[in-house]
């Protein structure tokens, strides 16, 4: 990112160059690790891993926990965990040698900072649910769908977009 000097404006990159590079980031995925990209599977790890630290008996008589807890080996040790961790990593990088780094709430002045934050957090847990329902997030089924030229990607991604535009018609005063 870069600070005009003249209009005091932040610069971007281009979406059209940030889109193109995760192009050629999916079709290196495939070609190394002969599947897409995904999050979903990594929010997975970290709730195994931590329920097993809490509850390790829950989670051997769990069905769901006890597939992918094993003896000799973590549920943190695949590559979707150090992938998210990568992003993380990568995220506050950029935002450190740019300066965007901070404390704060975006939101419109109809709505309190509390309120915002709520419907964030709302919206993440249904998200995060939407994703467990669906074996997969947007970025697995959507994009990864879409590289492959598989029509349930591109229904996938019709209707993650459709279902925004209409809830973004609901809640829009929150906005606004």
């Amino acid at each position: 990112m870069n600070l005009d000097k003249i209009t005091n404006k932040h610069i971007y990159w281009n979406p059209y160059f940030g889109g193109f590079l995760l192009g050629i980031l999916m079709l290196f995925t495939f070609f190394i690790t002969g599947r897409g990209l995904g999050a979903s599977g990594a929010m997975k790890s970290g709730v195994v891993t931590i329920v097993d630290t809490v509850a390790p008996t829950h989670a051997e008589n769990n069905a769901y926990y006890s597939k992918f807890i094993s003896e000799d080996k973590s549920p943190m040790n695949n590559w979707l965990a150090l992938e998210a961790l990568g992003v993380l990593l990568g995220a506050f990088i950029s935002g450190g040698l740019s300066g965007r780094i901070g404390w704060r709430v975006q939101h419109s002045p109809k709505i309190t900072s509390k309120r915002r934050l709520i419907f964030a957090l709302g919206g993440g847990i249904l998200f995060g649910l939407g994703a467990q329902i669906a074996r997969g997030c947007t970025s697995g089924a959507a994009l990864s769908g879409m590289a492959v030229i598989s029509s349930g990607g591109f229904l996938t991604m019709i209707g993650i977009f459709g279902t925004g535009y209409i809830a973004a018609y609901f809640f829009r005063k929150n906005w606004i």
